[in-house]
């Protein structure tokens, strides 16, 4: 009975274990993913900044932007 009490104890400890270390890795992965979204955020916002001054203003880049796509 004491070695029966034991192995039930064990594994309790185990799956415990194991979902807590599943817990860690999904905290993890979205902390991952969510600084990689705040970089390719900033990334196209300076995108942005650096084609309206490289265009004259935002309605050059609008301008711009159609003759590019159209191919004019």
């Amino acid at each position: 009975m004491k070695n029966t009490t034991q192995v039930q104890r064990k594994n309790k400890v185990d799956a415990g274990e194991i979902a807590g270390v599943g817990t860690e890795v999904s905290k993890v992965s979205v902390s991952v993913v969510a600084v990689f979204g705040v970089i390719v955020g900033l990334w196209s916002l300076a995108s942005l900044v650096g084609g309206l001054v490289a265009s004259g203003g935002p309605l050059a880049l609008v301008g711009n932007w159609f003759k590019a796509v159209s191919g004019m």
